[in-house]
């Protein structure tokens, strides 16, 4: 064989090994990748859980008259037992709000169960709170039967009356039993996805990124709601 093909042969099979090598590269980093996504949501460690059989001394409760342990079918939980609330918020925002203790988190899941306790039409709704810096600085999700700029919407407390970061159209749907919520929050990215009993497609999704770490907690704008079983997994 002459010297020329030789080499020809010779760089054929060094570039066919060099590519064969990078397209495995690249396979497992995006396994990786996969991987990565995976760890920021079912495998971010714990960090509370509550199913309120012990009380409820882990949470701080805003205005604690309008909140009660109750049996619901499904052992103890945390709920609100009247629609009227002695807190009234500098501005408007929710009046039922119970943040969980020594917990702050930037990006984190929580997951919980939830029972609306009274049918009040287009507005009925429970509140997932979250990125809480004070009272009137925080994120919360309403998750409002019917959705309109002020109900059904992921939304923004600045210093200012509630405002809407989303323009969702999907109605809550609200029932008597029971449902299961997850709230999804990465926030250098600055994502924010909720889901109501289909855990695997949002119910709503945005993008923001004004606060980051903060308090979280649950309750409602002005609704009546038992919460059970609820995990927090963050870092």
């Amino acid at each position: 064989m002459n010297r020329p093909k030789l080499v020809s042969i010779c760089i054929f099979l060094i570039v066919s090994f060099l590519g064969t090598n990078w397209a495995i590269g690249q396979s497992d980093n995006n396994s990786n990748t996969q991987e990565a996504a995976v760890s920021t949501t079912d495998e971010l460690p714990i960090l509370f859980k509550d199913n309120f059989e012990g009380g409820s001394s882990k949470w701080e409760i805003i205005d604690s008259q309008s909140w009660k342990l109750e049996d619901h079918g499904a052992g103890k939980s945390l709920s609100i037992i009247q629609r009227n609330s002695e807190y009234e918020p500098k501005v408007r925002s929710p009046r039922h709000i119970a943040l969980i203790k020594e917990i702050e988190a930037a990006d984190f899941v929580i997951n919980f169960k939830v029972k609306s306790t009274k049918d009040t039409g287009n507005h009925r709704d429970c509140c997932v709170f979250f990125g809480y810096q004070n009272p009137t600085n925080y994120y919360y999700v309403h998750l409002g039967a019917k959705p309109d700029p002020h109900s059904g919407q992921i939304m923004i407390v600045k210093d200012a009356p509630r405002l809407a970061l989303t323009k969702n159209k999907k109605k809550t749907p609200w029932d008597d039993s029971w449902h299961n919520v997850k709230l999804v929050r990465d926030s250098q990215k600055g994502t924010i996805d909720i889901y109501f009993d289909d855990m695997e497609n949002p119910h709503m999704s945005v993008k923001d990124t004004t606060f980051g770490k903060g308090r979280i907690g649950l309750g409602s704008f002005d609704d009546m709601n038992a919460f059970d079983e609820v995990e927090v997994r963050g870092k």
